[in-house]
């Protein structure tokens, strides 16, 4: 153990005595601990000096610069298990240290720092160096790379000498980075997170107002939205620092089991002998950012422990574990962008949604602040502006979950669109001029073999507009009916299995067009200019098919229709809506979230075994291979990867009772009853399959993924839906039974559909085509859409049904045989819907249907049989 360690806890016997005052410490009462190694053999382990918590914090007032002291919570340890009034008794012990320790300031070294000047902060600049990152003699620049604005700022940001402002230097140091961080995790509300920050950035470590560089400081702040790759996972990183410290790595990767790296990496440290901690934390913001520059930049792993050294060299074991929780992107303190940047300014959240541009965001709120101060109205700074940059990408608008038609009727009283849920990939397109970029629903760039063509196609379809932001879907469509083929198509060895399509791109929404914002407006004049200044480019470039529904009738009939197409569903938007980004105002409509599920595949699966999880769910399993039992092979087989459906009180007790061994992700350790593909090779398996718990799981439709060992039959959007304690493994879907439901899930007939939305299902075709007529009078223009595809199945089930072939000749003559689903078939294939009667079943051909389908003994009431 590290010299000078402190721990904090309770007395358990009384029998102590504080080393300072000499003092018993009573049973029960606060006590604080110097952990210091053992003077008489190095195999006796540490020794404790304990302490009385105002005791000790006396001595570091007088103790030389180089000694360890207790200058944040972090640095004693147990003390997240302190009630919470001991733990205020300790930061204010910590905060009254620091103020008398700074009423005596040791000389410190000339740096320069960056800032952001306010009216009362003098501007001085030095100049610049050509070189960034960390210099021989140990200075370092601080390089931003993050996204450039076209929106240059009366107020730049410039570098004031810290010797000036001894109060700027505290401001940007490091550690009090960290108290902030420390103090935000503390805090439970997120009310109260925002409040912390606020006042760190009104009144910073001097009370009278924040001298650091604020941009940098929200930055680090929002590590995981302001997001720089570093090519580091969680082994190379223990793989790296064993080697700088010395220590044993079979033991770190061990460690990381417990789910936080950071720790791992920062016990590692105190008891490496190679390279000990520093004993105090000098390193500044702009050190820290410049490292991570650096870093950011090295791909080789010699390159990577070069940069780690220096690092680890400047720093303390707290300092290395929150610079490594800045590479993870997860400072742990439980708080996303809005609290942090609510902080800031009330529309900064916003305002960042908007352009995802951090830097022109925090050099708004300032310039809004120093001209209130300017103009004698302090606090009463003007409003912040929400506005969409081009070629900077804007963070999507997104739908909640709609699980009725009188949802969507009360959600959207004036009427909304209904637009095809198209089963592609999102993308949002930036275009100025000539130039193009393209982003993806994680606002990343898109990969180019997806949008390559797009450059020739864009203009065309909008050629009186330079500048625009548009919201897309990219499918693949076939050439010749311009239907979308698939989820999935798109990567580059599935797209050249299907030699007679091409990517397409669907247009739904504008959010700039001509330089103009237009997020504010409602969709309906959205809709409006994109109509006015598109023009289609069939299987290009083509605008999303939408209808307008004022009527429940309207909108069960199209749900109907697009389920029966296995369309994905559809998304609703209120006519009067504007573009909110972020917001899941939008409402989306698919089958597993209709009627509880009903009419969403689902199947009783068993857990096989569990995954460790992430973040704040390290350490614990929170992820379950679920799975069948195959008879035939008397083994079990995958069927799904699933985690969501639990809650943190389910999930903890699980941790408790499910009985598992731990394998650690060893394939050879897989135990011979399991048949599991490699890559899906889990860090526990069930010590008894027939003991395991039984799960129904509930998702979007059945679906094939070949990583997957029950013939690669698998659950798409998987969620654990009821946990079946009446069952065990043998009530449980089996290999067989999933097969069934597999197929069964294909044959779904329209007259279920209808009934599960709560229509009678009866009604001739011909009926039904005049439902048709009455939607399409209402629907809005639009090129290529669902219409096509949804008109298609039914008009080749007529042709079908009435004996005409292609030519228009009557087959009369020649009977064709009757297909065993009848009118309930699946089948899209033209040529097998030409070949085979597809008229409605006699209830003997239904018998025989039923008979020929070999469905296996029903165990479970999985889903209702489509022949009822």
């Amino acid at each position: 153990m590290a010299d000078n360690k402190y721990v904090v806890g309770y007395a358990k016997l009384g029998t102590s005595s504080c080393k300072k005052c000499k003092q018993k410490i009573d049973k029960g009462g606060l006590r604080i601990g110097k952990v210091t190694p053992n003077p008489f053999s190095e195999d006796a382990g540490d020794m404790k000096q304990w302490f009385h918590p105002a005791c000790i914090f006396e001595t570091f007032v007088k103790a030389r610069a180089t000694t360890k002291k207790i200058e944040e919570p972090e640095d004693a340890e147990g003390f997240g298990d302190l009630n919470q009034e001991d733990k205020d008794a300790i930061k204010q012990l910590i905060e009254d240290y620091h103020t008398k320790a700074g009423s005596k300031p040791s000389p410190k070294p000339k740096k320069t720092v960056q800032t952001t000047p306010t009216s009362s902060t003098p501007v001085k600049t030095t100049p610049k160096k050509e070189s960034s990152g960390a210099s021989s003699n140990g200075s370092i620049k601080s390089n931003d790379r993050g996204p450039s604005t076209s929106h240059t700022s009366a107020k730049k940001v410039t570098t004031p000498s810290t010797e000036d402002d001894p109060f700027a230097e505290k401001d940007n140091s490091f550690r009090e980075f960290r108290r902030l961080c420390a103090d935000i995790a503390e805090e439970n509300s997120y009310l109260g997170k925002t409040k912390l920050v606020n006042t760190y950035i009104t009144k910073g470590h001097s009370g009278d107002g924040f001298r650091g560089d604020l941009y940098l400081l929200i930055k680090l702040l929002l590590p995981g939205v302001v997001k720089t790759v570093y090519n580091l996972n969680n082994k190379q990183l223990a793989k790296l620092f064993s080697q700088i410290f010395g220590t044993n790595l079979q033991r770190m990767v061990a460690d990381l089991d417990q789910g936080d790296v950071a720790e791992t990496i920062r016990w590692a440290f105190e008891e490496s002998k190679v390279l000990p901690p520093q004993k105090k934390s000098t390193l500044s913001l702009q050190e820290v950012d410049a490292y991570l520059n650096e870093l950011s930049q090295m791909s080789k792993e010699e390159d990577q422990l070069r940069v780690l050294t220096k690092v680890a060299k400047r720093c303390t074991s707290n300092d290395l574990k929150m610079f490594v929780r800045l590479i993870k992107h997860d400072l742990r303190i439980n708080s996303g962008a809005k609290h942090i940047l609510d902080g800031l300014d009330p529309n900064a959240y916003a305002a960042f949604q908007a352009s995802r541009n951090l830097r022109d965001v925090v050099e708004r709120v300032t310039q809004n602040q120093s001209q209130a101060t300017e103009d004698a109205r302090p606090g009463m700074s003007k409003t912040l502006s929400v506005r969409a940059a081009l070629m900077t990408p804007v963070l999507p608008m997104l739908a909640e979950a709609c699980r009725s038609v009188e949802q969507a009727m009360k959600k959207c009283p004036n009427g909304f669109f209904a637009e095809i849920k198209y089963d592609g990939e999102r993308v949002q397109v930036h275009k100025r001029g000539d130039e193009f970029k393209f982003f993806s629903r994680s606002l990343k760039p898109v990969l180019e073999h997806k949008v390559k063509l797009f450059r020739d196609f864009i203009p065309k379809a909008f050629a009186t507009s330079s500048n625009l932001i548009l919201d897309s879907e990219v499918l693949l469509v076939d050439n010749k009916t311009g239907n979308p083929l698939p989820f999935g198509t798109l990567g580059v060895h599935k797209k050249a299995a299907f030699q007679d399509a091409t990517v397409c791109l669907f247009v739904f929404d504008c959010l700039l067009i001509n330089d103009e914002n237009i997020m504010n407006r409602p969709i309906k004049e959205r809709r409006q200019i994109l109509e006015k200044n598109m023009t289609p480019v069939k299987n290009h470039v083509n605008l999303s098919e939408v209808k307008l529904i004022k009527k429940p009738a309207d909108l069960q009939e199209l749900m109907a229709r697009v389920f029966r197409e296995g369309l994905e569903g559809l998304v609703l938007k209120d006519v009067n809506s504007i573009y909110e980004p972020g917001k899941r105002h939008w409402l989306k409509v698919k089958k597993d979230y209709l009627h509880e599920g009903s009419m969403a595949d689902s199947a009783d699966l068993v857990v096989l075994g569990a995954y460790y999880g992430t973040g704040n769910k390290g350490g614990m399993m929170s992820i379950f291979l679920m799975g069948v039992y195959d008879p035939d092979n008397d083994r079990w087989v995958t069927v799904s990867k699933c985690g969501s459906g639990l809650d943190d009180k389910k999930l903890e007790s699980l941790n408790k009772e499910l009985d598992v061994v731990k394998i650690s992700k060893d394939y050879s350790k897989v135990p011979p009853w399991l048949h599991v593909n490699k890559s899906l090779t889990p860090d526990f398996v069930v010590a008894d399959p027939k003991k395991a718990p039984v799960w129904e799981i509930i998702g979007a439709e059945f679906s094939q993924a070949e990583i997957h060992t029950a013939d690669g039959i698998s659950i798409r959007f998987p969620r654990i839906q009821k946990f079946r304690d009446d069952k065990t493994w043998k009530e449980a879907t089996d290999l067989p039974r999933l097969k069934f439901l597999f197929k069964q899930s294909k044959e779904k007939s329209d007259m279920n559909l209808m009934k599960a939305l709560g229509k009678d299902g009866s009604g001739s075709d011909d009926e039904e085509g005049d439902g048709d007529a009455d939607m399409e009078s209402d629907e809005v223009n639009g090129e290529g859409g669902a219409n096509t595809e949804m008109r298609s199945l039914k008009e080749s089930r007529k042709r079908a049904a009435s004996g005409d072939d292609e030519d228009g000749e009557s087959s009369g003559k020649k009977a064709k045989p009757l297909c065993r689903y009848g009118a309930d078939c699946y089948q899209k294939n033209p040529q097998h819907l030409r070949d085979f009667d597809h008229q409605q079943n006699t209830p003997n051909q239904k018998r025989n249907s039923s008979s020929s389908a070999s469905e296996p003994p029903a165990k479970t009431a999985d889903l209702s049989s489509s022949q009822s």
